[in-house]
């Protein structure tokens, strides 16, 4: 899957893994490495439905966005390339028919 970023900090943090442990700490620089790896490596946001790392749709203020676990209590909040989302015939997103994100921000949104 095509990954960007909304922001060159966690750009240079994913490229960087030094400059990523330096921000983040040793654990949450691993588990990002990890997430952004499955990702990259998907063909589809499909095929991380339930990979590591529960990735999942948000609602309310944040419909369009997704999330996966990082070092709880932060999340890796992301968006998908395709606009409008793709749906399906029963009106939810169409998670087979996205094919890239972009990373918005780690967060602990429940806070």
């Amino acid at each position: 899957m095509n990954i960007s970023f909304s922001h060159k900090k966690l750009e240079k943090w994913a490229n960087d893994y030094s400059k990523g442990v330096a921000n983040m700490g040793q654990r949450s620089a691993d588990v990002y490495q990890k997430r952004l790896g499955l990702m990259r490596s998907a063909n589809t946001l499909e095929d991380l439905r339930h990979a590591p790392g529960r990735f999942h749709e948000l609602t309310g203020d944040r419909k369009g966005q997704w999330a996966c676990d990082l070092d709880h209590p932060y999340r890796l909040v992301f968006e998908p390339h395709e606009q409008p989302i793709p749906t399906n015939a029963h009106g939810g997103y169409d998670w087979s028919a996205i094919r890239g994100i972009e990373v918005i921000e780690i967060i602990d949104y429940h806070g």
